[in-house]
């Protein structure tokens, strides 16, 4: 015997028009670093690309641009994975610029991002939609077999870490599937120069055409 219906639960069995549109206005209010045109280029991107798979993303910080990709994904009847260990990267580590003190544990005195991230996708309603793997990306990787509809970079940006994000992912994206790689900066004065790099060696290969980007969003498709 089955109880009364959660009226808080989507109904997967029920089209619900304006979840996107929801989506997206909790994606703008939430917490980030991904400035609103970028998210809806990110957003727009998810919704063009036409083959079959998961969009999986490589960095998600408190989930703002998961957001951006569930409202697409709702749309076109896909899943959002998000892989990130949750201990922010070199730049929110204390005596760094973006380091805030409230985010630390004081259990274990580390940054623990998993918190905000779960409190921002289960007020926006996406719990259904956006499943997170808590464990650094190349610990993933080559566990992972299924063929990506889109990849999202936007893990550390170090040139270690952001070319090991590469290496680890860029391979399991589906030929027909889309890249995109945030914070790529040509000019050094206005970031680092880290995913500039990944943008770069990704066009060099010869398997990418790019496609419309907007600010440092770089957005490419893979043609083999």
């Amino acid at each position: 015997m089955t109880g009364p219906a959660d009226p808080d639960r989507p109904d997967p069995d029920r089209p619900d028009p304006d979840r996107p549109g929801r989506l997206l206005a909790a994606a703008a209010a939430a917490p980030g670093f991904m400035p609103d045109d970028e998210g809806h280029a990110l957003y727009e991107a998810a919704r063009a690309v036409a083959v079959d798979g998961p969009l999986l993303e490589v960095g998600s910080w408190m989930g703002k641009s998961a957001l951006y990709l569930a409202a697409a994904a709702v749309e076109r009847g896909r899943q959002v994975v998000t892989v990130d260990h949750h201990r922010g990267s070199e730049e929110h580590q204390p005596g760094w610029e973006y380091h805030d003190p409230s985010l630390v544990d004081p259990r274990v005195g580390r940054v623990d991002t998993l918190p905000g991230f779960r409190g921002t996708i289960a007020t926006a309603g996406a719990e259904d939609v956006v499943v997170a793997v808590v464990t650094r990306s190349e610990v993933l990787a080559p566990l992972w077999a299924t063929p990506l509809a889109l990849l999202f970079l936007d893990g550390s940006h170090t040139e270690e870490s952001a070319r090991r994000d590469q290496d680890a992912w860029v391979g399991k994206l589906a030929v027909g599937g889309t890249l995109a790689v945030h914070d790529v900066f040509p000019d050094p004065a206005d970031g680092g120069q880290a995913p500039f790099g990944v943008y770069q060696r990704v066009l060099a290969s010869g398997e990418f055409t790019e496609l419309p980007g907007t600010g440092s969003l770089r957005v490419l498709r893979r043609d083999r």
